[in-house]
C-alpha cells in the first residue's frame, strides 16, 4: 500500500512536470548568477556555495511539495475517502514521503550539473557519499514544516505562507554568504535557524568543516517542535473532517 500511494503521488508530479522544474529554477538560477562569478574558480568556496545551495534546493522542494501539494489534496474528496480505508493514513503518509524524497533528488540535478560544469566545486567520493545522507537528514524539519502549513491552512494561504518562509529562513540561515562570511547580525542569529544547522552538516559533510554545536543543538530542537506541530495540523485536520 505504502508504495501504492507513493507511486501515485510521484505520477501526479510527473504529470505537471513545470512543478518540479519550479523547485529546482531558484536554486539553479542562483547557482548561475550569485555562486558561478562569485566564488566559481575558488575550489573551497564553490564547494561550500553549492552545499549551501543543495540546502536551499531541499527546502524549497519540500515546503512547496508538502505544503502547497497536501493543502491542494485536502480540497479533493479522494482524499478524505484514503483516511476512511481499513489501512489507516500510515501508508499514505509514508508514500508522500518517499514520493516528496525522490522528487527532492530529482530537483537537485540541475544544481549539481552547474556546479560540475561551471565550478572549481571539489569533493572526495566519500565526502559525495555522506552529503547524500545528510541531504536527506536534513530534508527532515523542512518536510515536517511543510506537512504543518499544508495540513493548518487552505491552499491560497498555504501557497502564499510558502512563498513567505522560505528565502527569509535562507538569507537568515546565511545560505546566501560563504561559511562565516555572513553580515555580523546574520552570522549572530544564523545559528538558532534550522537552514544554518542544515547547511553546516553539509558543509562538514563535503569539506573540512567543524559544526557549530549551537547550530547542531538548534537544528535537533527545531526537527522536534516540528515533528508536535505536524501531529497536531494533521489531528486537527481530522478532527475537523469527522466530526
Amino acid at each position: 500500500m505504502t508504495l501504492m500511494h507513493a507511486r501515485y503521488q510521484v505520477l501526479r508530479t510527473t504529470r505537471v512536470p513545470i512543478a518540479l522544474l519550479g523547485t529546482a529554477f531558484f536554486p539553479g538560477a542562483s547557482m548561475l548568477f550569485f555562486v558561478v562569478p562569485a566564488t566559481g574558480s575558488d575550489p573551497v568556496g564553490a564547494t561550500y556555495a553549492t552545499a549551501a545551495m543543495v540546502v536551499f534546493s531541499t527546502m524549497i522542494s519540500n515546503l512547496f511539495g508538502h505544503g502547497v501539494g497536501v493543502a491542494e489534496e485536502r480540497q479533493h474528496p479522494w482524499d478524505f475517502y484514503t483516511r476512511t480505508l481499513p489501512s489507516g493514513p500510515g501508508p499514505k503518509f509514508v508514500g508522500r514521503l518517499l514520493s516528496g524524497l525522490l522528487t527532492m533528488l530529482l530537483s537537485l540535478l540541475p544544481l549539481l550539473a552547474i556546479a560540475v560544469l561551471a565550478t572549481d566545486a571539489t569533493t572526495t567520493p566519500l565526502g559525495f557519499l555522506t552529503a547524500v545522507g545528510v541531504v536527506i537528514l536534513v530534508s527532515i524539519p523542512f518536510t515536517l514544516m511543510g506537512l504543518t502549513i499544508g495540513y493548518l491552512l487552505p491552499i491560497r494561504a498555504a501557497l502564499a505562507v510558502v512563498q513567505l518562509t522560505f528565502f527569509p529562513l535562507a538569507f537568515a540561515g546565511g545560505l546566501f554568504s560563504g561559511a562565516g562570511q555572513a553580515p555580523g547580525f546574520i552570522e549572530t542569529i544564523a545559528p538558532f535557524t534550522p537552514t544554518r544547522g542544515a547547511a553546516e552538516m553539509m558543509w562538514a559533510a563535503v569539506g573540512d568543516y567543524r559544526m557549530n554545536p549551537v547550530a547542531a543543538i538548534a537544528f535537533a530542537g527545531w526537527t522536534v517542535l516540528l515533528a508536535v506541530l505536524a501531529v497536531y495540523a494533521y489531528r486537527r485536520d481530522e478532527g475537523q473532517r469527522f466530526h
